[in-house]
């Protein structure tokens, strides 16, 4: 009579954190002076409604997977890891113009991270905060030991250039971490969710399908319906911000540096507010000179704040990303 042996389960790790950020920004840098003619608007408009005074966006042979693996290349080095020692590779990404395959899959080849576990997310603006939660899942699971996550888009390709809604936001970029093991917590739980109630909030103009059965339909780009999504972002994520510190153990006096989604200047001022964070905590403000870059601006924002020395290593941070879907993710995290 044979005997069933027991099944093996990966051996669990406790704890996880970020080893290093980095990031890359799109070559050229547009004014508002340079977009305000075709939406009929003026560098003063659109500082007063979104703070932004210039963004970054790429050549016209750059495409996302040159913004990732430039970023995730300076995150590996700032790691002290090749690709041979990533486990996997997490991409998100809503710009990347391949069905598939996806985009992780070619990233990990192009960085000798084969035969690295490949997937992309498509959650747009929170798309890096989801990243960070699996990643933080993956190599606590004992499934990886180097989790490689990507937040990359390049905006431009998408944007309409009359169009008031949104494509004056928009830059492009990427921005990449490391994820590996710790000796001390280093990535809080993710609070996550979405409201697919609320999609047509920021959509593309008209499905793929249709420029294929029409092709007089163009090109679809984005909008967004401005006075919604803001009050969607500004009041009804930081509860969510709130919730991701009080699952961390941490409150509001333990945070040293917030990075929300650089989606609007205003967004960001309101979100302080609410969450009633301490005058001396840094915010992270890149969207003045970079706009808004849907799933690399969280690190991208992080990346400057550590460059610049308005944040340390080691500083307690609390990340919230939100945005098309509609979809939202926060955790608090020790800066690498």
């Amino acid at each position: 009579m044979s005997t069933r042996r027991t099944l093996r389960q990966a051996e669990p790790v406790r704890n996880s954190r970020i080893l290093a950020i980095a990031g890359e920004r799109g070559a050229n840098v547009v004014t508002n002076d340079d977009i305000a003619g075709p939406i009929d608007s003026s560098d003063e408009w659109i500082r007063q409604r979104t703070g932004i005074v210039t963004r970054r966006r790429a050549d016209a042979d750059t495409d996302v997977l040159d913004l990732a693996e430039a970023a995730a290349r300076k995150a590996l080095d700032s790691a002290g890891l090749t690709g041979a020692d990533v486990d996997a590779v997490i991409v998100s990404t809503v710009t990347y113009f391949h069905q598939t395959p996806a985009a992780a899959a070619v990233l990990a080849d192009r960085l000798g991270a084969t035969p690295a576990a490949a997937y992309d997310i498509s959650a747009a603006c929170a798309g890096y905060a989801y990243g960070i939660g699996q990643a933080d899942a993956l190599v606590r699971a004992g499934a990886a030991r180097h989790v490689l996550v990507v937040g990359a888009e390049k905006m431009s390709d998408f944007v309409d250039p009359t169009d008031r809604s949104i494509s004056f936001l928009l830059g492009d970029g990427a921005g990449a971490a490391v994820v590996g093991p710790s000796d001390a917590p280093g990535i809080g739980p993710t609070v996550w969710g979405s409201d697919g109630a609320k999609a047509s909030a920021i959509r593309q103009t008209h499905p793929w399908s249709a420029l294929r059965d029409d092709p007089a339909a163009g090109w679809p780009t984005l909008r967004q319906d401005g006075p919604s999504v803001f009050k969607w972002a500004g009041f009804q994520m930081a509860p969510v911000a709130a919730k991701a510190m009080a699952e961390a153990g941490v409150g509001p006096e333990d945070i040293q540096v917030f990075v929300p989604h650089q989606a609007n200047m205003r967004i960001v001022d309101q979100m302080v507010k609410q969450l009633g964070l301490p005058a001396e905590v840094v915010v992270a403000r890149d969207i003045a000179d970079t706009g808004n870059t849907s799933a690399a601006s969280i690190p991208l924002a992080t990346e400057r704040l550590l460059a610049e020395g308005q944040a340390s290593s080691g500083d307690l941070a609390l990340q919230i990303g939100f945005g098309a879907g509609l979809v939202y993710a926060a955790q608090v995290v020790v800066l690498p």
